[in-house]
């Protein structure tokens, strides 16, 4: 019973070390096909089906569905992965969907080909169908990868390095689309709706290729986490042990609002700068580059940092007063002064890197060493993420173009797209860096990375 004991204590005491560089950056790869395909999904979706002929509240179907599939698989996948455990195998097998499902929600109308009409409602469907695939793949994916990092390593400081890791490739797979789709979109400079298609759908080939080829390296890097086989007589943790715990709701709540501002942010950021800032067309990628060139540098140096509960909420009100300030001049920003936008870029990359990085820390402090039921934890948040986005960007889609409230003067009005780019980020921050003022995290030391990533 003794030698029972002191070799547990000695295994905890081998996973409370820090990990080395290799462990870090080939576990911030396996999220890369679902960021490049997130990235395109956010950014592209709606203009390419507007740009079909669809109407704006038929796009924001079609997006609602894909985000409602997301949401109820997240919490399926998160009950059967604490259930039977296998990571990678559900990494692998949810990656196979996205790929496979991915080049067809850019793709054509499946079921109009099939019955040989081309009316809006059965374009709706069509679209729909292929968008909802894709999600529940995406979902798998994102949920496995997640309950990975608990599982991993008991270090506080090296989970954090795992999540800044994540976004650093985040937004390197963001970068990518957006180089991906200039060069696309400067060959073919479609007009017509089959040159439309294939513009898309040979964005959706490559990145579907980057992607995978990002998959395999953490597939050959990242070995099933010893932590969680190492409890195989541990019985899962039921769903009441998480309702009743306080820091549950906090965390719920801060995830959800701070996906708001980084997702809602940019599905609509495209839309503000050509229509309400009249700005060039290159501003659709320069932009958004600017966005996650600042977050890819910030989320590099977050991975350095020991961390522990303050800094955790010290960072995170960081960013969030950062789109604070940031959302409230864009809700105000007048056309003539458009080029500030790019200013404004630079401190949006900035937030979004100290909101995201520790944002998902804090699912991580709350999981703990409660590993068998990590997948519950990360597929519930997922699963109000989603739903929440979904709901929100199908209100304010829906009414783009149609609905304005006049301003205090009375030469300018705001459009829909401006409280969604602007104001409703800014709320949303607000009141998730009051919620997180009001937590208790845990104030654990820890050592830095066995070997730092900036040398």
């Amino acid at each position: 019973m003794v030698d029972t004991i002191i070799e547990e204590q000695s295994t905890e005491a081998q996973n409370t070390e820090p990990l080395g560089r290799i462990a870090v950056l080939g576990y911030g790869a396996g999220h890369m096909l679902n960021d490049i395909t997130s990235s395109c999904w956010f950014t592209y979706l709606l203009l390419f089906l507007t740009d079909l002929g669809l109407s704006p509240r038929d796009a924001a179907i079609v997006m609602l569905s894909g985000q409602v599939a997301d949401a109820l698989t997240t919490i399926f996948s998160g009950e059967l992965i604490d259930r039977f455990g296998h990571f990678k195998l559900w990494h692998a097998g949810g990656s196979i969907l996205v790929a496979i499902s991915f080049s067809s929600v850019f793709g054509g109308c499946v079921p109009c080909e099939i019955m040989g009409i081309s009316s809006a409602i059965l374009q709706t469907i069509g679209y729909s169908l292929f968008a909802a695939i894709f999600n529940v793949g995406w979902a798998v994916t994102q949920v496995s990868h997640m309950s990975m990092v608990n599982c991993i390593t008991l270090n506080p400081t090296s989970r954090v390095s795992l999540t800044s890791c994540r976004n650093a490739f985040t937004m390197v797979a963001n970068l990518s689309l957006y180089a991906v789709a200039f060069a696309i979109f400067s060959i073919y400079n479609a007009k017509a709706y089959s040159d439309i298609k294939l513009e898309y759908r040979w964005i959706a080939y490559l990145s579907i290729f980057i992607g995978c080829c990002f998959v395999i390296v953490f597939l050959i890097c990242t070995k099933e986490p010893e932590l969680r086989q190492n409890r195989p007589g541990e019985s899962k943790i039921s769903w009441n042990y998480w309702f009743k715990k306080t820091l549950y709701f906090q965390v719920a709540l801060v995830y959800v609002l701070m996906r708001l501002v980084t997702n809602v942010s940019q599905a609509l950021l495209a839309f503000f700068v050509i229509n309400d800032l009249g700005m060039p067309q290159s501003s659709k990628a320069l932009v958004p580059a600017i966005i996650y060139i600042c977050s890819f540098i910030v989320s590099v140096i977050l991975q350095e940092v020991s961390w522990t509960g303050s800094r955790l909420k010290a960072f995170f009100i960081s960013g969030a007063i950062l789109w604070i300030f940031s959302g409230s001049g864009i809700f105000v920003l007048p056309s003539s002064l458009h080029n500030t936008m790019y200013i404004f870029s630079i401190t949006i990359g900035v937030g979004n890197a100290l909101m995201m990085v520790t944002g998902i820390s804090m699912q991580s402090m709350l999981v703990g060493k409660d590993l068998n039921g990590c997948g519950f934890v990360y597929g519930s948040l997922s699963f109000l993420d989603k739903l929440s986005c979904g709901l929100a960007l199908y209100a304010l889609e829906s009414d783009q173009g149609s609905t304005h409230i006049r301003s205090l003067t009375v030469h300018d009005s705001y459009s829909i797209t401006r409280f969604g780019v602007g104001l409703f980020p800014a709320a949303c921050a607000l009141l998730s860096a009051l919620v997180t003022c009001t937590m208790e995290l845990e104030e654990t030391s820890s050592k830095q990375l066995a070997e730092p990533l900036l040398v």
